[in-house]
């Protein structure tokens, strides 16, 4: 239940694709032959800069993540009977870097970024799923929620770092293939607890805790081809599905009533039957994140497929689609399932070289996940998005580049209403909505 939702700043549920600022400025670079190819066409690189490149990059995501909910429980707890539940999103640096060395038809290089996930989430209220089951459980025993306090707070951690090295080779004057290797580790935690208490008569009523850190690594095979003649360019990338599979360091797990709240609970029901289901539906839901168990994270596989044309020398545009094959991607509790499929993008971009010192750039992606009520939960949702970039480089003078960029994303809400929220009996909804901005700023250095 306390599986705060990741911070994606472009691509797959699990799997971000921006990593060079030249993608946050145009987005389709399947076709590129610049140093971001490293990442988007490793094949193309056969017709990249000959010697050594390098290059670093910054980028700063924001998200907000929200949750509003109406439900009749609510009008109590925060008097309204329809809450926003603000969850904030941020990773202020983020950073990647590449390298290569191209010598006549081959070229070796590699690049080091967050390759899934990537920030932070926190709510300082809390998720509804916490808050209004608690408060319900409550409300049964006669207990409403102007007889307490509530204390709930949900936060947590998921960063993917990835170390990937290509080989490239020019097998034709114009047809090159690539291979490589990507290891991701696996970074993690979950910090939340969810209190009720100062009960003029009980005290403390009820007590949750968890805080639990997760690491371990997955290694990630891929392929590459690129044909380039002329001003045409195709090509296709594929990365094969990444397991990870990631265990449990738990620093503090605990679902307690309090003694008066058991004492009262036993006075009603002395046969113990209502005490037991309590604490055996509270030790099913924490029983993920005792220490040891392991969570599945699967990063899914990836098709993307490219072409790019060179109208002028100075102006050259791109279209790429991408599949990522999330429903053979195991997640927690087998939520792949849920998916009516995986995850389409289509991108689109344009650039345009001024003169030889500047260069301006532009692109488009649309994302859909296949999402469907059974998917989203209220601690890892997805939304359907345009997403929008644009920027520009400057070269500096014939050994530097600076790129910057701008892109924003703008999601679909999902709304789930229900007749039975939470098991409650009693209709409900939750509209889940996203925002999303991203700023960076990168350096490229050819010698």
């Amino acid at each position: 239940m306390l599986t705060v939702a990741t911070l994606s700043w472009a691509g797959g549920l699990m799997t971000n694709t921006n990593y060079h600022i030249a993608f946050d400025r145009m987005f389709a670079r399947g076709a590129s032959f610049g140093i971001d190819a490293i990442y988007s066409n490793p094949a193309g690189l056969a017709w990249g800069h000959e010697g050594w490149q390098m290059s670093f990059n910054w980028q700063s995501p924001h998200q907000d993540r929200d949750i509003t909910t109406t439900f009749p429980l609510l009008q109590a707890m925060y008097g309204e009977a329809s809450h926003k539940f603000h969850g904030k999103a941020t990773a202020p640096f983020v950073p990647a870097l590449f390298a290569s060395y191209k010598h006549d038809r081959w070229a070796i290089s590699s690049m080091i970024g967050i390759v899934g996930s990537g920030g932070f989430v926190e709510y300082n209220e809390g998720v509804p799923m916490f808050n209004v089951v608690l408060a319900s459980m409550l409300g049964s025993m006669k207990i409403t929620p102007d007889q307490y306090k509530l204390d709930s707070q949900m936060k947590g951690k998921q960063y993917i770092y990835g170390g990937q090295v290509n080989f490239t080779y020019r097998l034709l004057d114009n047809l090159s293939a690539a291979i490589g290797l990507r290891a991701n580790y696996y970074d993690g935690y979950y910090r939340g607890h969810v209190v009720a208490d100062n009960h003029p008569m009980l005290g403390e009523l009820a007590n949750l805790q968890l805080d639990v850190d997760q690491r371990g690594w997955g290694f990630t095979p891929l392929v590459s081809v690129n044909f380039h003649q002329g001003p045409l360019t195709l090509s296709a990338r594929y990365e094969f599905r990444t397991k990870l599979n990631i265990p449990n360091t738990t620093n503090e797990l605990k679902a307690d009533m309090g003694t008066p709240l058991k004492t009262m609970v036993m006075q009603a029901d002395p046969t113990g039957a209502t005490l037991q289901t309590i604490g055996a539906a509270l030790s099913s839901k924490m029983a993920p994140y005792k220490d040891g168990e392991k969570t599945r994270y699967d990063m899914p596989a990836l098709l993307s497929l490219a072409a790019g044309y060179e109208f002028t020398p100075q102006l050259r545009a791109s279209v790429e689609y991408h599949f990522f094959d999330d429903k053979h991607a195991k997640m927690l509790n087998d939520r792949q399932k849920h998916l009516s499929h995986g995850t389409h993008e289509i991108l689109a971009g344009v650039e345009y070289d001024i003169n030889k010192t500047f260069t301006v750039s532009a692109g488009g992606q649309h994302t859909d996940y296949g999402l469907s009520d059974e998917f989203q939960t209220n601690t890892s949702f997805a939304c359907d998005s345009y997403s929008i970039g644009l920027g520009g480089a400057v070269n500096l003078n014939e050994h530097v580049r600076l790129n910057v960029s701008y892109f924003c994303s703008l999601y679909n809400d999902y709304t789930v209403e229900t007749s039975n929220y939470l098991q409650t009996g009693i209709a409900g909804k939750d509209v889940y909505s996203r925002t999303n901005n991203v700023f960076g700023v990168g350096i490229d250095y050819k010698f």
